[in-house]
């Protein structure tokens, strides 16, 4: 054999090649892209200064140290940009999550708050595994689209209090923030809006002398990187009780929040993510920051606004550098992001309310087009959330509101139409649409048992059964025709619906 054979012999083929290829670990996209790394970068800087306030006033609203929410947000984003299934989503501490955890501290201390954390992340783990993102195919679009608005809403309203009762150099200060933002990108968009905004009226303040209310009035930043440690609780089933309740409404809580969020950007940058892994890696963040002391948290729309859609990130650097960053300016700069003015944020925290707000589903001439039932479920979705603060509670309403509309705008199609026998021996009843437990109510009542012949033939070609309710209103009408001596004939059944009636017909007696 020569040398040329032996190699053509040794070399792969073009399909081993390609699997070969397959199998290779593949880089992140932004591994040699400088301009994405820039992007990245810069975004993780913005949501790191973002994050500050905001998890020091979640720490206060759960009733614990400001170092809790700060190591809660650093925890969460670096593990979440790991094991999530959402690119450039930001997790970290949530005003959702310590409203939840709030009463379990105040009963009983840190030690309990960190086990629930840490439970918590377990259920959701289970939670995801068992598949509960699949129910996020049940959100309708409106309820969507008023989760949406109401989260803008609340995000907006978390900075009224900055904006109430403060001196009056905020206000200018204010304004020229919210005018850097609107104005730069129209002259560039090198640097993110947001990062000049912060810095420049950062700079403005600390030279002027100007006493604003700043980022170190809100509380004391961490000196030191938090250390994992078992929580600081008896390991009894008494405990497993006492912190049970408020970890599964914890867990319940951030998955719902989260699957929303993760929904949102999908919709956003117009790619899918994997909402099983989000709900696993939720988890699993959670259970790292429990372990490291933290407060827990979950995805978080403010700040994921910020790093997808104002500073235009896409990848995972950018969440893992939002917490990685956020503890470098804790610890080595602290003293220098003390003196940013809350001013700064509060722009920055305004300009995402507007951008997130969708302002398309209230214009006067989308209302018209709407039908009402529509609109009335993303009002209601609005009003659940901002009455109660919490964003599971709109979904679960504003969910339950629209399964009523649509099975009562289903259960209208259903018809029943009785077509006479020329001969007068028989009488066929059509029945037309979806039996369901709505659709079927009122079935019985459609018949006319003392008037019609002695045969009466039920067409159900273009109907579907679908529950139970509707073969017991089937059984009822055949048993009020057999009181007269009558018999019925069902006809027309399709495949699953006629499983279904031969299963139950006749075993629900009294159900009716």
């Amino acid at each position: 054999m020569t040398a040329s054979s032996a190699s053509s012999a040794s070399a792969p083929t073009p399909a081993t090649a390609a699997r070969l290829r397959a199998l290779r670990p593949r880089r992140p996209d932004w591994f040699s892209d400088p301009k994405v790394w820039r992007t990245e970068i810069l975004a993780g800087l913005v949501v790191a200064l973002a994050l500050i306030p905001e998890a020091i006033s979640f720490s206060i609203i759960a009733g614990v140290d400001p170092a809790v929410g700060l190591f809660a947000s650093f925890t969460m984003a670096v593990t979440i940009a790991v094991v999530g299934g959402r690119r450039a989503m930001i997790s970290a501490a949530t005003g959702a999550v310590a409203l939840v955890i709030a009463p379990l501290n105040r009963e009983h201390g840190l030690g309990y708050l960190v086990a629930a954390v840490i439970l918590a992340g377990v259920l959701q783990v289970v939670l995801g595994l068992l598949g509960v993102a699949r129910l996020m195919r049940f959100v309708p679009r409106s309820v969507m689209v008023g989760f949406v608005n109401s989260l803008a809403i609340l995000i907006f309203m978390a900075q009224v209090p900055e904006m109430t009762g403060v001196p009056w150099p905020v206000y200018p200060l204010l304004v020229a923030g919210l005018a850097l933002m609107v104005l730069l990108p129209r002259v560039t968009t090198v640097i993110p809006a947001p990062l000049v905004s912060i810095v420049a009226l950062t700079l403005v303040t600390v030279a002027a002398g100007i006493a604003v209310p700043t980022v170190g009035d809100k509380g004391e930043l961490p000196s030191a990187l938090p250390v994992p440690a078992l929580p600081d609780v008896p390991f009894t089933v008494g405990t497993l009780t006492t912190v049970a309740p408020y970890a599964l409404a914890m867990a319940l809580v951030g998955l719902m929040e989260s699957l929303m969020t993760a929904k949102l950007v999908d919709d956003l940058t117009d790619t899918p993510s994997d909402k099983t892994r989000e709900s696993v890696g939720q988890g699993v963040a959670n259970i790292v920051t429990g372990f490291f002391g933290g407060m827990g948290g979950c995805a978080m729309i403010g700040q994921t606004m910020i790093n997808v859609r104002v500073s235009g990130a896409r990848t995972r650097l950018s969440t893992f550098l939002a917490g990685a960053f956020l503890m470098v300016l804790c610890v080595v700069f602290g003293p220098v992001v003390s003196d940013i003015p809350m001013a700064a944020l509060v722009a920055v925290m305004v300009m995402v309310a507007f951008a997130t707000f969708d302002w398309h589903s209230v214009a006067p001439a989308t209302l018209r087009r709407m039908p009402a039932g529509e609109i009335g479920v993303m009002a209601v979705t609005v009003v659940c959330v901002v009455a109660t603060h919490n964003l599971a509670v709109g979904v679960v309403v504003g969910s339950v509101v629209a399964m009523a509309v649509f099975a009562r705008r289903v259960a209208q199609v259903a018809e029943v139409t009785s077509v006479p026998d020329p001969d007068g021996t028989q009488v066929l009843y059509r029945v037309t649409g979806e039996l369901f437990f709505a659709s079927s109510d009122g079935l019985a009542a459609r018949f006319d048992y003392a008037g019609d012949p002695a045969r009466v033939v039920v067409d159900l070609s273009a109907a579907h059964v679908w529950d139970a309710s509707s073969v017991a209103a089937l059984d009822a009408v055949r048993e009020k025709y057999a009181q007269r001596g009558k018999t019925v004939e069902i006809t027309g059944l399709n495949d699953s619906s006629a499983r279904l009636h031969d299963r139950l017909s006749g075993e629900l007696a009294g159900s009716h």
